[in-house]
């Protein structure tokens, strides 16, 4: 009588042999990431003119909120809609990948149920889709600025890496709260609430100067206050100087947060098909 063998797949243990795995899976991951932005713009009326009608609407409203009725001050000498596209264009992006995130893995029962792969190429395809919405708001910005006849200079150069920020800040969260959202399912509840109250909490509509000068140290831990300013810091040729301590403490937390959202998502990946 033959012997039977059982083979069991588990994801790899060491580090190396982790991103290993996160390289053969490569294909996988060009694939979800691509149905993803299929799904996302299948059967709607606007399609991705959806990316552009979201920020604009926001932008019209905090303009006249606080714009006009708080009178608050701009930043950079830019018009007050500069202002507030320049800060929405990383906000939107933060709070939509973190949703997307968060719900990834619980959108993927049945894949994650039936095979095996390193789950966070989950969390990971949800994320970059952001970048579509993200690259289209970008055109809508440059057409507002066109408007205006506000061009930024060569600090635009600096855009990308406090773009980088704004990614890493989300998927931060993101490796928390999909996890998260597999064992504890009220946090498809949580997150959103926990979003639209940062929006608030975060420079969006106003410029974060208005802080007092012995509070913007505390301020800053919020990384995403680090994150608006380097983008109106890089796209208002004029915007005042970067607030150095602020910008540090937000790349530090955001590493933090990253580290152990990824050691947490390691140790509990390997029940998500049992749970889910």
């Amino acid at each position: 009588m033959a012997e039977i063998q059982e083979i069991v797949i588990e994801p790899g243990k060491s580090f190396k042999g982790y991103w290993r795995e996160l390289v053969a899976y490569r294909g996988l991951f060009l694939f979800l990431v691509w149905r993803d932005v299929l799904v996302r713009y299948k059967q709607t009326v606007l399609g991705v003119l959806w990316c552009l009608l979201r920020p604009l609407v926001t932008m019209v409203v905090f303009t006249i909120v606080f714009g006009h009725l708080a009178a608050f001050p701009s930043e950079g000498g830019a018009p007050y809609p500069i202002l507030v596209f320049a800060a929405l264009l990383p906000w939107q992006l933060f709070s939509s990948a973190v949703g997307d995130c968060s719900n990834s893995l619980v959108g993927n029962a049945s894949l994650i149920g039936k095979v095996y792969f390193p789950r966070l190429l989950v969390p990971i395809s949800a994320l970059l889709v952001n970048l579509v919405d993200f690259l289209v708001s970008s055109l809508l910005l440059a057409g507002i600025m066109f408007w205006y006849g506000f061009l930024p200079g060569w600090r635009l150069l600096a855009l990308p890496a406090f773009l980088g920020l704004a990614f890493l800040f989300a998927f931060s969260i993101g490796l928390w709260t999909s996890a998260l959202n597999v064992k504890y399912r009220d946090f498809r509840y949580v997150v959103p609430f926990a979003l639209q109250l940062g929006l608030y909490l975060s420079p969006v509509g106003f410029s974060s100067r208005i802080v007092p000068p012995e509070w913007f140290w505390l301020y800053s831990f919020n990384p995403m206050v680090g994150v608006i300013d380097g983008f109106r810091w890089a796209l208002l040729p004029d915007a005042p100087s970067l607030y150095l301590p602020g910008l540090l403490n937000a790349t530090i937390l955001t590493l933090l947060i990253g580290a152990s959202g990824l050691n947490y998502f390691r140790r509990t990946e390997r029940r998500f098909a049992d749970v889910i």
